[in-house]
């Protein structure tokens, strides 16, 4: 018989609903989403949160939130516990029933959950949310993976290499902790930092145009240690800080600022009256490059998807002298050497944000980053024609992978008309952050995503 289509669910009857746990079914909604719709975890959770506030309390939301982004962060390591245990592929079960056993699992091996109730609650909300035949699964296979032991017992108990043994530990694929290695070239360093990349994070707030001292005493944070504009959170929900809302402040890592000001920092020769970002959607960077960019700089901010040039206006809305076009930076509609300054922050496997996007571990693959970098080379090429004679462009991805990073800037660096700046002493106060001439973030060292930077001057 063919798994239930998702969408299809039946709501709970009236006489089921006392017995099913809101953190955990709201939990799972997020599940069902990720997995069923294609949904972003950090989009949907919020949402499901506001318009589930009356009946969860603030320690409920917490812990459906700890739910939610734990087991999808955990999904690899889940699934490999699960897939002895389960008579046949996972793969062939009803997605929701996969669901609902990662959601047990990491209670279990993961969270101090006590065993009962994290197994009678995962069963209650399978059967109100697929039947009863589905819960006497789950409550098998549950009682089974509790019988197990922990997380340390199942990783021995599943055996492996080295990196398969580390890739169970730190709940990311294998192909990303060789990616890791590469670009920290420190053995001593790479189990840090793939456990870093599992922390939640906390929430840094730029302040575009209100003194960074004033929106520290508005949110409660502190001021970031790298960024001259950067506010750090201990918690609380940013929507309510008033320059937040004002649209004089924003979300946004502080590595994501430091990105920014690089471009700003980089030493030019000539005039400085034309900026660029040419991939600017959604916009958080062109709005920190259109605030600290000197009086009478034109800002002109592209992006080739309509919509999310759409989210760079409104970002920019309140900015004076800037311009907003939907256009590709491969086949830019502006004149060669029309700018001074270019930011190409390219689109990228995202593997420096997994924190923040813990499911798109498991969505992408090796195989996404070819065609990620044959686009990266081709908007740097873009980017070098824009920028003029002794003008500079600052390349910029949100993933540490060397293929996306010095392997895409050294190919441009062959070019006999470029010359590589080096990105570490425009941040002296940044330990830690040189990668031979390029620059690196990490959240084990900086407690940002783990951007890269690297600075190329136009010399012909």
């Amino acid at each position: 018989m063919s798994a239930p289509r998702r969408g299809n669910r039946r709501p709970p009857s009236r006489r089921s609903r006392p017995v099913l746990d809101g953190a955990r079914l709201t939990a799972f909604d997020v599940l069902d989403g990720v997995s069923g719709r294609g949904a972003y975890a950090n989009l949907l959770l919020p949402q499901l949160l506001r318009e589930r506030a009356a009946d969860l309390g603030e320690r409920d939301a917490a812990f459906a939130t700890q739910l939610a982004y734990g087991t999808l962060r955990a999904t690899g390591t889940l699934d490999a516990v699960l897939a002895p245990l389960v008579s046949r592929p996972l793969a062939e079960l009803d997605p929701r029933v996969l669901d609902l056993l990662r959601l047990g699992a990491h209670q279990l091996l993961d969270l101090r959950v006590p065993a009962h109730a994290a197994v009678d609650t995962t069963v209650a909300l399978t059967r109100a949310i697929v039947g009863t035949g589905a819960s006497g699964l789950v409550n098998a296979v549950l009682r089974k993976v509790a019988a197990g032991g922990d997380r340390a017992a199942w990783v021995e108990r599943l055996g492996g290499d080295g990196d398969q043994r580390l890739a169970l530990v730190t709940d990311h694929p294998r192909w990303i902790v060789e990616a890791w290695r590469d670009a920290l070239g420190d053995e001593a360093e790479l189990e840090p930092a793939l456990l870093a990349d599992d922390a939640a994070p906390e929430v840094h707030l730029v302040a575009r145009r209100v003194p960074r001292e004033q929106l520290a005493a508005e949110s409660g944070g502190q001021p970031g240690p790298w960024s001259p504009y950067a506010v750090r959170l201990g918690g609380g929900d940013p929507a309510r800080v008033p320059s937040v809302r004002a649209g004089r402040a924003a979300v946004q890592d502080e590595g994501s600022q430091l990105a920014a000001l690089l471009l700003a920092r980089a030493p030019l020769e000539g005039p400085d009256a034309a900026w660029l970002d040419v991939c600017a959607g959604p916009g958080g960077k062109a709005g920190l490059l259109a605030a600290v960019r000197p009086e009478g700089v034109r800002l002109t901010a592209a992006d080739r998807a309509p919509h999310r040039a759409e989210l760079v206006r409104q970002a920019l809305r309140d900015e004076d002298d800037v311009e907003v076009l939907v256009a590709d930076g491969r086949t830019p509609p502006w004149a060669p050497g029309s700018f001074d300054r270019v930011l190409l922050d390219a689109p990228c496997t995202g593997l420096g944000a997994l924190r923040r996007r813990p499911e798109v571990r498991w969505r992408r693959t090796a195989d996404d980053v070819p065609p990620l970098v044959e686009l990266q080379t081709a908007l740097l090429d873009g980017a070098l024609a824009s920028v003029r004679t002794g003008g500079v462009v600052a390349y910029v991805t949100c993933s540490p992978h060397n293929d996306e990073t010095v392997a895409v800037v050294d190919a441009a660096a062959g070019r006999d008309d470029v010359e590589v700046l080096p990105v570490a002493p425009l941040f002296p106060e940044v330990p830690g952050l040189a990668r031979g001439d390029h620059g690196q973030l990490w959240p084990h060292r900086h407690g940002t995503d783990a951007m890269f930077m690297a600075l190329l001057r136009r010399t012909r």
